[in-house]
């Protein structure tokens, strides 16, 4: 089995260890702390692969020898020389301005997980304490190559063909940072399909596995470069003098508390319907009990029903990742659950497929721009409000609540309730 020498939770290591698990390889990890414990061969480097005939170090040389035939872009040599194009990319271009940008904000707490050594630990620092006012042109070169790439992941699902590769994996952990620690909403909500790209790929159940739950930031933590001040020898004199009590600065260094957020929907009449209600008879009833059960308490004068398609059908392809995507909306849009239900469909099959859903919330205007942590989504969809008095509405809203009908046509593959 081989070994992989990284100190704990390192960002460079990720990319092999995700790697791995895509190709089956088996890897065992050992824990180390940057240059210490790790054999002399690698040089002091982290993460460092030692296996039964060849021993490595470099992040991008490790997961490139963990990786499949798929993930180095299969037998096309045109593939294989893009793979290689976007890992380039990520690790020389997108890496340092990324590191440059997340490393002052966390306070230095993660130089261990990229996976540096002690002298540019200590160099870093020292860059940090003089020349913290240059992060500007950092935050500069991000948000451009961010630009870059959600043009053209536009018309995209993934860098290179249409399956995942180790482009796609040494991406998404050079995001990672960004994403935890200092994209808040309103920036990222700049690079909607960057999102949509970095939340397919962390979703996956081999990102999971190593990365764990990504959550994404809210606001930038304010770090501060607190220094202690050094005591003054007291004088010795005759008299002793009173002395005057020193106040303790810490709360100079505290933020106040954050007020916690309105619900966006408080600006619209509640109204009749209760929601929580529907949907606990919703789950424990059949939908020839339950939907007969939503007409007759649905209060259409402060609550809207709502349909909504793919846009872009022709970038679905494996049903799994289809799927992914509406489970991906549905996380990030948590917060409206208790003001929203809504049945979505996926229609077709591998590579010939349709997403479209049926929505019900509080208030008669598009819910989502009521909040920037819920416009990631919804522009890839078409939406349309619908007349809860017509027939059709009442048809199609029965058909989307059941998972049974003839949907004008469209097979039925698999559904996902938001309550």
């Amino acid at each position: 089995m081989s070994k992989l020498y990284s100190n704990e939770d390192n960002y460079r290591a990720y990319k092999a260890l995700i790697a791995s698990k895509y190709s089956g390889k088996s890897v065992s990890v050992i824990t180390t702390e940057s240059g210490k414990s790790c054999p002399q061969k690698f040089f002091g480097h982290v993460p460092a692969l030692e296996t039964s005939n060849v021993n490595l170090f470099e992040s991008n040389a490790i997961a490139y020898y963990l990786s499949n035939a798929q993930l180095r872009g299969g037998n096309d040599e045109s593939l294989q020389s893009q793979v290689l194009q976007w890992v380039s990319f990520s690790s020389t271009d997108l890496w340092p301005a990324v590191f440059a940008w997340v490393l002052p904000a966390t306070g230095c707490s993660n130089s261990k997980q990229v996976g540096i050594n002690y002298f540019l630990n200590f160099i870093l620092i020292l860059i940090l304490m003089f020349f913290s006012k240059t992060l500007e042109p950092a935050k500069n070169q991000v948000k451009n190559l961010m630009k870059m790439l959600n043009d053209y992941l536009l018309t995209r699902t993934y860098l290179v063909g249409e399956r995942i590769t180790l482009a796609d994996i040494c991406m998404a952990v050079t995001l990672l940072p960004l994403y935890r620690y200092v994209l808040e909403p309103s920036i990222r909500d700049q690079y909607g399909n960057v999102n949509r790209y970095f939340m397919t790929l962390i979703n996956q159940k081999q990102f999971a596995d190593v990365i764990g739950k990504v959550e994404l930031c809210t606001a930038v933590k304010q770090v501060s470069q607190k220094t202690e001040a050094k005591p003054k020898k007291e004088k010795k004199e005759p008299k002793k003098e009173k002395e005057v009590p020193v106040e303790d600065d810490a709360g100079d260094d505290l933020m106040p508390a954050m007020p916690k957020p309105k619900d966006p929907f408080e600006k619209f009449p509640k109204g009749k319907f209760d929601f929580d209600d529907f949907k606990r008879f919703y789950s424990n009833n059949p939908e020839v009990k339950s939907i007969p059960y939503f007409w007759e308490k649905f209060d259409k004068e402060n609550y809207s029903i709502w349909y909504c398609e793919y846009k872009y059908p022709q970038e679905l392809t494996k049903v799994f990742m289809s799927c992914n995507l509406i489970s991906g909306m549905f996380q990030r849009l948590d917060r409206m659950r208790k003001n929203a239900f809504s049945s979505m469909i996926l229609f077709g099959e591998d590579n010939n497929s349709t997403i479209s859903g049926i929505w019900v919330w509080r208030g008669h205007e598009l819910a989502f721009p009521l909040s920037e942590d819920w416009t990631i989504d919804y522009e890839s969809y078409e939406w349309k409000k619908l007349n809860p008095d017509d027939e059709k509405t009442k048809l199609m809203v029965n058909e989307y609540f059941s998972w049974e009908g003839k949907f004008d046509g469209k097979k039925f593959n698999q559904g996902k309730i938001f309550k």
